[in-house]
């Protein structure tokens, strides 16, 4: 059996709604990652199907543990004082000791069988039973109807937000449904670098970063990032922003500050938190999080959370 590798994606919804026919469970706050366990061995992928096994020894060791071909859905975090998902931890998993947690929340192949069209809360039972025992390993837990209580005490504790997922839903290989909902607790937006400006005062390296999203066949800027960095990211985001300095202007919106702004070729995919959009759709204070290797480019476009509740089945 090839396994279909591509993960399940989620459309970001408005609000958070109670329905019996929906489990709610934890938004995790890191990157999604797709576990192939076969022969003894364990691949790790990203969302677009880059290898990151030899990233993360230790999450392979741990899923080890199941001595049966699998598949499993999950997200890499990595956890604060509080046990809080945490992205921007998660940037300096390399450099510093930070808590790893694999938390798995779906089962899509399991010994001979393609699970992808069982309902989810059957794929979640089994997963649930057959996770190995280990303390980077975590079965994202769920309840069932209340999604207006899970969010209000996701918001309390500071977490992403929640997800709610349709009990009796499919799992759909590389396809963004309504069958699975994200409901955010504060804004946050994929947004790719397009350029930065010169430091300034006692600032090392570059002062902002200017951003943007993917409109049609262009790019549009969304605003630009000054905070977020210590030294060490300013360090390193520069050095792999310089081989990628342009001549020309990636985006055809006039900006702020033209004359000290070194533009670059729209490779480099980030995170940011933000308060809100303006009406020229910009953000308004974003925080810069952290670069994301698990997404490309040309499929960062501006999230804009659908209306509703949950789709009528």
């Amino acid at each position: 059996m090839k396994p279909d590798l591509r993960p399940m994606l989620a459309t970001l919804t408005d609000k958070p709604f109670d329905d019996p026919d929906w489990i709610f469970e934890t938004k995790w706050d890191g990157f999604r990652l797709m576990a192939e366990i076969k022969d003894g061995s364990v691949a790790l992928y990203s969302r677009n199907l880059i290898d990151l096994s030899r990233k993360y020894p230790s999450v392979c060791a741990a899923l080890r543990g199941l001595h049966r071909f699998a598949v499993i859905d999950g997200e890499l975090v990595a956890l604060d004082a509080r046990g809080r998902s945490r992205f921007q931890l998660l940037q300096n998993a390399e450099r510093e000791k930070v808590r790893l947690r694999y938390c798995a929340f779906d089962l899509i192949y399991f010994d001979d069988q393609d699970l992808r069209d069982h309902p989810l809360i059957e794929r979640k039972e089994l997963l649930e039973k057959i996770l190995p025992r280990d303390p980077l390993l975590h079965y994202s837990a769920h309840v069932w109807d209340k999604g207006i209580a899970a969010f209000k005490r996701a918001s309390r504790a500071g977490e992403e937000g929640v997800m709610a997922k349709f009990s009796r839903g499919h799992y759909y290989s590389g396809q963004r449904t309504r069958e699975w909902l994200k409901v955010k607790a504060s804004l946050g937006q994929e947004v790719v670098i397009v350029g930065f400006t010169a430091p300034r005062r006692s600032r090392a390296y570059f002062g902002s970063l200017l951003l943007a999203v993917r409109e049609g066949d262009a790019w549009r800027y969304v605003g630009r990032a000054g905070t977020g960095f210590d030294r060490e990211s300013l360090k390193s985001l520069h050095a792999l922003m310089v081989p990628l300095i342009a001549k020309t202007k990636p985006i055809a919106e006039k900006v702020p500050d033209e004359a000290n702004t070194t533009w670059v070729k729209p490779k480099l995919v980030g995170e940011v938190k933000f308060t809100e959009w303006t009406t020229k759709g910009e953000m308004r204070h974003p925080v810069f999080l952290g670069l994301r290797t698990d997404k490309k480019a040309t499929d960062v476009i501006r999230e804009i959370p659908k209306p509703g509740s949950a789709p009528s089945h």
